[in-house]
């Protein structure tokens, strides 16, 4: 599994040109599910994106996660982070799982997190969705479990 996680300000998600979903400071995770991917391996995700510390402490240190601060999540999938890119001019989505296994993983991954953490959004599986968001620092990770 994959997550590109940024650290934000705040980030929105607009579906048919209507607000579906928006945080505050927290972190938008971008979610890429590969074909080997799992409910386990979801979890093991999310329970790094829970507890990376990419917040800065009283002297600018990154030693806070997303509990220290009380800060937001914003879960999106896009399944283009599974692209093959390796090669040629044209991405590949041969090691993208599915969509309908996808899903079920993205769903209860979604899950675990409403249950893990006291303010989460989301954005709609296979949607057509457009991310907005003030990236602060900018501060960028990419997550692999």
């Amino acid at each position: 599994m994959i997550a590109l996680i940024q650290r934000v300000n705040w980030a929105e998600v607009h579906i048919d040109s209507t607000l579906h979903a928006d945080i505050g400071q927290g972190i938008l995770a971008l979610i890429g599910i590969e074909k080997e991917d799992n409910d386990k391996l979801a979890q093991k995700l999310l329970d790094k994106i829970l507890a990376y510390r990419i917040f800065a402490d009283s002297e600018g240190k990154m030693n806070l996660d997303l509990k220290d601060i009380g800060g937001d999540l914003m879960l999106v999938s896009q399944f283009t982070l599974a692209a093959e890119t390796e090669k040629g001019l044209r991405p590949g989505f041969s090691t993208a799982k599915p969509p309908g296994q996808a899903k079920a993983i993205y769903d209860k991954l979604e899950q675990a997190a409403r249950e893990q953490h006291e303010f989460v959004r989301s954005g709609k599986f296979g949607a057509d969705m457009q991310v907005s968001l003030e990236n602060d620092g900018p501060v960028t990770f990419i997550l692999k479990v």
